[in-house]
C-alpha cells in the first residue's frame, strides 16, 4: 500500500476486491493555496472552494478522458458562482464570484437556491453536462444527491479543510459486474459506507492514505493504486485573452482604448496580466475581419 503523506497534492484510488465498489482519497495543499491566496476570500468561502476543488479532483480520476472536469454551482445566494476544475493532466484551478463579500458561514445562505453543474469537457468530442438542483447542507450531500438522481448508484463524500489543506474521501458503487445479487450488493454498500462515515476531519487531514484505509478497512481486502500527482495550473493565455476581446466587438474595445489608451486584463484564476496596446488591438480586429471575409 503506497502512502501519500499529508501536505502532498495527490489523489489515490482503491477498490474493494470482489465487489463493485471503488474509492478515492484526495489531499490538496499547494494547489489549494494557489487558488485562494491573495483573493481576499472570507474563510467560509475559501473552505467551500477547497471542497469544490477536492470534488473535481475526486471525480476526474474516476473516468478516462482527455480534457477537464468542472464542478460548479450557481446560486441566488451570497456566492453567485463557485467552481473547481481538474484536468486529465492533474491540473487544478478554481474560483468564487460574488457581488458583495459574503458574511455568512452557512452553506444554505452562501449557495441559496443553487444549481449544481458537473461538466466533462472532452478535448476530442462533445462535452457532457449534468445539472441538478443544489440540495443538502454541504457539498458532500449535494454531490450524493446528484449521483443518486443522475446515475442511480450510491455515492458518499467526506470533506475536511483547515487554513491550508483540504482533503476528501469518496466511495462509489459501480454497475453490477463482480456481484449480481441485489441484496448482497446492498449489504456490501451499507457495510463499507457505514465504516467510511466514522472518519474524522482530523484523520482525513493529518493521516497518510495508508493509515486512513487501515483505520477504516483493516479487515477488508483492498487493492490500492499508485497516487496521482495534482498541481495548480491555469489554462489562460494571451491568445485566449485576445479571442475574448475579439468577442466583445470592435466598438466596445475601441471605446475602452479611447478612455484608457489600451486594454489591460487580469486572469481571475491566476492573476496574470495581459496588456494590449492600440496597434495590437487594431491588428486583432483587422485579422478577424479578414478571416470572416474569406
Amino acid at each position: 500500500m503506497s502512502a501519500t503523506m499529508p501536505g502532498a497534492d495527490a489523489s489515490q484510488r482503491f477498490i474493494f476486491e470482489n465487489t463493485d465498489i471503488r474509492g478515492e482519497i484526495v489531499r490538496l495543499h499547494h494547489s489549494y493555496l494557489s487558488c485562494v491566496q491573495g483573493k481576499g476570500y472570507p474563510d467560509a468561502v475559501a473552505r467551500l472552494l477547497g471542497e469544490f476543488l477536492a470534488a473535481a479532483s475526486l471525480l476526474a480520476t474516476t473516468i478516462k478522458f482527455e480534457g477537464r472536469l468542472v464542478v460548479q454551482a450557481r446560486s441566488e445566494g451570497e456566492i453567485r458562482v463557485i467552481m473547481g476544475e481538474c484536468s486529465s493532466d492533474g491540473a487544478i484551478r478554481g474560483i468564487a464570484r460574488y457581488e458583495e463579500t459574503p458574511g455568512s458561514e452557512q452553506f444554505s445562505e452562501l449557495l441559496r437556491e443553487g444549481t449544481l453543474v458537473i461538466t466533462i469537457d472532452h478535448r476530442k468530442g462533445e462535452p457532457y453536462q449534468g445539472i441538478v438542483s443544489l440540495e443538502g447542507n454541504n457539498v458532500a450531500e449535494a454531490l450524493q444527491t446528484y449521483f443518486s438522481q443522475s446515475e442511480q448508484l450510491g455515492s458518499v463524500f467526506y470533506f475536511a479543510s483547515d487554513r491550508d489543506t483540504v482533503a476528501g474521501l469518496m466511495l462509489q458503487q459501480l454497475p453490477p459486474q463482480m456481484e449480481k445479487d441485489p441484496e448482497v450488493r446492498k449489504g456490501q454498500w451499507e457495510h463499507f459506507s457505514t465504516l467510511a462515515s466514522t472518519i474524522t476531519d482530523e484523520e482525513l487531514l493529518s493521516l497518510p492514505n495508508a493509515d486512513v484505509l487501515h483505520r477504516l478497512y483493516h479487515q477488508e481486502e483492498l487493492r490500492v493504486f499508485p497516487p496521482r500527482e495534482l498541481h495548480f495550473a491555469c489554462s489562460c493565455s494571451r491568445e485566449r485573452t485576445a479571442r475574448a476581446l475579439s468577442a466583445l466587438g470592435r466598438e466596445e474595445v475601441e471605446s475602452i482604448i479611447a478612455e484608457q489608451g489600451g486594454v489591460e486584463i487580469s486572469c481571475e484564476f491566476c492573476g496574470t496580466e495581459y496588456n494590449f496596446g492600440p496597434g495590437e488591438l487594431h491588428l486583432l480586429f483587422e485579422s478577424a475581419e479578414d478571416g470572416q471575409s474569406h
